[in-house]
């Protein structure tokens, strides 16, 4: 059988198997239409649009200001805001929506089969590593039909629709290959081009993703491939999602039969399904209907048929099915799928895992004997009668204050310019300094050295607090920030398949959650959550020896700009309890707060969520990012006087105060209540 008529074949199996499960999810697509109608946007689970939301502001989909002046401006419910946010994401496209496609359109290539002394256009592939394609099992049903088989990249049209001339690449399946014909989906290697780079290199891929919160019921889908053969199409708008199966998405949008094995994206052009099949019109009989409503026979043609949906392969279904894969080769072409596709490390699937192995964590120590101390400001900075503070966060132990001191300073001056205020001087500056203060407390209060069990150590067990009272307080920041940032309970954990494994304890799933929709790593996030868990635990004095530290350099009388930051914020609130009765707080910051969290609110010194009566204006700089901040924004729960600013930093600077200051609105803040 030519492998024509083998394609053909299966892809009527492939029909037939979609209209099925189509019309077994007839109650399911009735009440998602019902709920339509009654104006939902969105009719999808609650963990699905939290997931969704989360996603979202983690891909800088959408402006953290617009999301907070859509969630602000009533108070909302959750489920409610998550709808404003994807909202926001569907209604508002930003101007890189168009030049993120046309870059997405350069990975799909159209697939064709040289037979009988024809070529012959099969359907579609797209990249999805530098040297792997993706397309339909029905397309390249084995090793042999691939090797009949080109594709051809940038078979398009110009900006000025005249045909562009394409580059045309041979498969090797020997290099490899794996198919899987239930999923309906082939990945085979393409070979380098005339130049010997991989063709990734040339024309970009996809990056994969296992994880949540891609697309919900009621979200637009985007679909690029080459229909009937055709030069590159598009299918956007006027289409949608109708319906999510285990493996399958049902979705409205217009393709044709040539469309097979071409990618299904988001407004955020990340990949969501492998395009598979149209789902036709069927009687009660199961056979195919017309468009006039005759049983449509093989002579009609395709164009005939009544298509009342389409059909693709959920990516994340394909992902796991390829984790589960044996490795035969080390390294595998898998490998290069990318670091949120589920695929195992090299070489953990092919062997046993090792014995556990004891290791002695120490606890933290600072880096020298001798402790720094604070600076104070020079006389007469400011007038004399106004002082600037800036308050430090932890991981500061060893560091020169001096240094920390200019750093901020300089952080604040890029802001201070660009709001056309005059910068500031480091010296000017009071610099309060417990970092060495801090990590010797840690050590003299930690009773014995962690011992953990390898490989089942984690972040969040490693850096653990050991002593009890604070290991609870630990647990219970790490468990309501994972909350707040909408964590599915552990069976929808399950099916999504997030890739955390079975060794993985319940503390190390919630700050895998919390990295995964953040800006930082587990590591960081585990670190920074025990020690504002250490300073808090009641039980130990870690508290009292900080704040008598931070004392001994600031102002004893005048008024105080207050600038703080991380575990500073939750450490400057404690502060104002303990200031000389002649200094009052003119001007508060807080940035990459964790003051959001019940957990560190409800133990501090001014006794709960309330502006203290010495602080008369208050900013809390958050970035939707930071995973410290993730109670922000806090006039939800904070009385009195909050002003709360969402900014956007840099994805390897999430939790920077350098980031932070450097805003011009976080700068204007701060520079507006100095003296000139």
């Amino acid at each position: 059988m030519a492998a024509t008529d083998r394609t053909r074949d299966e892809r009527e199996r492939q029909v037939a198997a979609a209209a099925t499960r189509y019309g077994a999810t007839g109650d399911e697509r009735r009440e998602v239409e019902r709920q339509q109608d009654a104006g939902v946007a969105f009719p999808d689970s609650d963990e699905a649009l939290a997931a969704r939301a989360a996603r979202l502001l983690e891909r800088h989909a959408v402006p953290p200001a617009m999301v907070v002046e859509a969630v602000r401006a009533e108070p909302l419910a959750a489920t409610a805001a998550y709808e404003r946010i994807l909202g926001v994401s569907k209604d508002l496209q930003a101007w890189s929506f168009l030049p993120r496609g046309s870059r997405a359109a350069r990975t799909v290539a159209r697939i064709s089969i040289r037979e009988n002394g024809r070529e012959l256009p099969l359907g579609t592939g797209f990249l999805v590593s530098p040297s792997l394609l993706m397309t339909n099992h029905h397309v390249l049903t084995d090793a042999n039909a691939s090797r009949q088989c080109f594709v051809e990249f940038d078979a398009q049209v110009t900006v000025d629709n005249t045909p562009q001339t394409p580059t045309r690449l041979e498969l090797d399946p020997d290099a490899f290959f794996t198919a899987d014909e239930r999923l309906d989906f082939a990945l085979v290697f393409v070979t380098p081009g005339p130049d010997g780079r991989p063709p990734g290199e040339t024309f970009g891929w996809n990056r994969l993703s296992i994880q949540t919160g891609k697309l919900v019921i009621g979200e637009p889908v985007n679909v690029i491939g080459h229909p009937m053969g055709r030069l590159k199409e598009i299918a956007v708008r006027d289409n949608m999602l109708q319906t999510r199966l285990d493996d399958f998405l049902h979705y409205l949008t217009d393709t044709e039969p040539g469309n097979s094995g071409s990618p299904v994206f988001n407004d955020q052009w990340e990949v969501v399904a492998l395009h598979h099949s149209g789902v036709p019109k069927t009687d009660d009989q199961g056979r195919v209907l017309r468009q006039d409503g005759q049983v449509w026979r093989p002579g009609d043609g395709d164009d005939a048929i009544g298509w009342v949906a389409n059909e693709g392969v959920r990516i994340s279904s394909i992902l796991k099915h390829l984790a589960a894969l044996p490795r035969t080769s080390q390294p595998s072409p898998l490998d290069e799928l990318g670091p949120e596709a589920g695929q195992p490390q090299a070489g953990v699937a092919a062997s046993p895992a090792p014995a556990p192995v004891a290791v002695a964590v120490p606890p933290p120590a600072p880096e020298r004997a001798a402790a720094h101390t604070g600076l104070r400001a020079r006389d007469g900075a400011f007038g004399g009668d106004r002082h600037l503070v800036f308050l430090h966060g932890r991981s500061q132990e060893g560091k020169d204050p001096e240094k920390l001191r200019r750093d901020w300073a300089a952080g604040l001056n890029q802001g201070l310019v660009r709001a056309g205020l005059p910068p500031v001087d480091p010296a000017d500056v009071w610099f309060p300094y417990y970092g060495d203060r801090l990590a010797q407390a840690l050590t003299a209060h930690e009773a014995v050295p962690h011992v953990i069990e390898a490989p089942t150590a984690s972040a969040a067990e490693v850096v653990a607090p050991s002593a009890p009272s604070a290991r609870a307080v630990y647990e219970e920041i790490i468990g309501e920030a994972a909350l707040k940032w909408n964590m599915p309970q552990e069976r929808q954990l399950a099916t999504e398949g997030l890739g955390l494994g079975d060794l993985v304890g319940a503390l190390q799933k919630k700050l895998s959650w919390l990295a995964a929709r953040s800006d930082l790593d587990a590591w960081a996030i585990a670190l920074i959550f025990r020690d504002v868990a250490a300073y808090l635990d009641n039980a130990r004095p870690i508290r009292e020896e900080v704040l008598d530290c931070v004392l001994e350099a600031v102002p004893d009388s005048g008024e105080v700009v207050l600038v703080s930051h991380s575990l500073g914020t939750v450490v400057a609130l404690d502060l104002t309890t303990r200031l000389s009765p002649g200094v009052s707080v003119v001007h508060l910051t807080t940035a990459g707060s964790p003051l959001g969290l019940d957990s560190v609110y409800s133990r501090l010194l001014v006794g709960g969520p309330k502006r203290p009566d010495v602080v008369a204006d208050w900013s809390n700089v958050w970035c939707p990012n930071d995973a410290v901040a993730i109670g922000c924004p806090l006039a939800d729960d904070w009385a009195d006087g909050l002003a709360d600013l969402a900014v956007l930093n840099a994805r390897d600077r999430a939790h920077s105060i350098v980031e932070y200051l450097s805003h011009t609105e976080v700068a204007r803040s701060i520079g507006s209540r100095l003296p000139l």
